[in-house]
C-alpha cells in the first residue's frame, strides 16, 4: 500500500488549484472578459465553507464505515490482481458511480435539492468548482459505500478519490478550448461547460467527472456546439449562500404539503423535480 494520504494528495493538489484560479482572473481582468464577479466569488466561499464543515465533520466517519464494509467485500480483489490495477479499477469505477450519483442528482427531487446549489453561479470559471452542496457530502455515501463491498481497499478510494476531484476542477472554465483526442474519453472543460448550460439541448446533459465514456454508453453525451448560457433556467437571483441552500427544499416542501396523499408526498420528493429552479 502507497503511504500517499488524501491529506497529501489535497496539500499538493488545492495550492495548484487556488494557484490557476489567481491566473484565470488576472487573465480575465486583462482580457477584459468579466469571468469572475466579487459578489458570486463571495457567494461560492459561502458555499464552500458550509460544504467544508460537513467534510470535516463526516469524512473521518465515512472513511471508517468504509474499512467496516470493507470487511463483508464480495470480491477479494486485492489477491486477484496486482496493485496498479486496482488503482486503475478505483479511478474507473469511482467515476461510474459518480456518474450514476449525479445523473440521479438531477434526475430526483431530494437529491436535486441539494446539488443545485453548485448550479446557482451565472458565471463559468475555475473557482466555481468550488461551489459546492453543504450536503453533499452525506448524499454520496450511500452510492459511494458499494465500492469497499465489492472489494476496493477503502483507502485507495479515498486517495484516487481525492484525485478525481481535483480534475474536476479543471473543467470549469472557459479559457481552455477544445482538446482534440482528449475529447473522446476526458471528461473535458467543453464537455462540462455543456453540463452547466442553461440551453434547452445542454440540460441534464454529460455527468461525468473524470472520464466522458459513460455519458455516450448511456445517452446523455451532447457536444458544446452554441454558445453556453451559464446557469439555472431560472436562475435563483440571490448571493446569499444559506438561501440558495435552503430554496429548492422549500419549494420541494411546499409541493408536498400540496399532495393529496401520502403516495403523491413520496412521489414529489422522489420523484423528477417539479420546482422548475431548473427544468429537466
Amino acid at each position: 500500500m502507497t503511504d500517499l494520504t488524501v491529506t497529501q494528495t489535497l496539500a499538493i493538489g488545492l495550492p495548484i488549484a487556488f494557484f490557476i484560479i489567481f491566473l484565470e482572473a488576472l487573465f480575465s481582468a486583462w482580457q477584459k472578459k468579466s469571468y469572475y464577479k466579487t459578489s458570486d466569488t463571495f457567494c461560492t466561499l459561502g458555499l464552500l465553507v458550509g460544504n467544508m464543515v460537513v467534510v470535516v465533520a463526516t469524512k473521518g466517519l465515512t472513511l471508517a464505515f468504509h474499512i467496516y464494509l470493507y470487511q463483508f467485500k464480495i470480491f477479494d480483489i486485492a489477491a486477484m490482481v496486482p496493485l496498479w490495477m486496482m488503482w486503475l479499477m478505483a479511478f474507473i469505477l469511482i467515476d461510474l458511480v459518480f456518474y450514476i450519483y449525479h445523473r440521479l442528482s438531477h434526475r430526483v427531487s431530494f437529491l436535486w435539492a441539494i446539488h443545485m446549489s453548485h448550479h446557482s453561479s451565472q458565471e463559468m470559471n475555475f473557482a466555481v468548482a468550488f461551489r459546492q452542496a453543504w450536503f453533499g457530502p452525506i448524499s454520496k455515501i450511500p452510492f459511494f459505500m458499494i465500492l469497499p463491498l465489492i472489494g476496493l481497499d477503502p483507502t485507495i478510494v479515498a486517495v484516487a478519490g481525492s484525485m478525481s476531484t481535483l480534475w474536476g476542477i479543471v473543467g470549469h472554465t472557459q479559457i481552455i478550448n477544445k482538446l482534440g483526442p482528449l475529447e473522446i474519453f476526458l471528461n473535458t472543460p467543453s464537455h462540462h461547460r455543456v453540463h452547466h448550460g442553461a440551453n434547452k439541448q445542454y440540460i441534464d446533459k454529460n455527468y461525468g467527472n473524470l472520464l466522458i465514456i459513460w455519458d455516450k454508453m448511456f445517452g446523455t453525451f451532447e457536444p458544446e456546439h452554441e454558445k453556453v448560457k451559464f446557469g439555472l433556467v431560472n436562475n435563483v437571483n440571490t448571493y446569499n449562500p444559506v438561501k440558495i441552500t435552503f430554496m429548492a427544499w422549500q419549494e420541494l416542501f411546499s409541493e408536498m404539503k400540496k399532495s393529496e396523499n401520502l403516495k403523491e408526498a413520496i412521489g414529489c420528493f422522489f420523484g423528477p423535480p417539479k420546482t422548475k429552479i431548473k427544468e429537466t
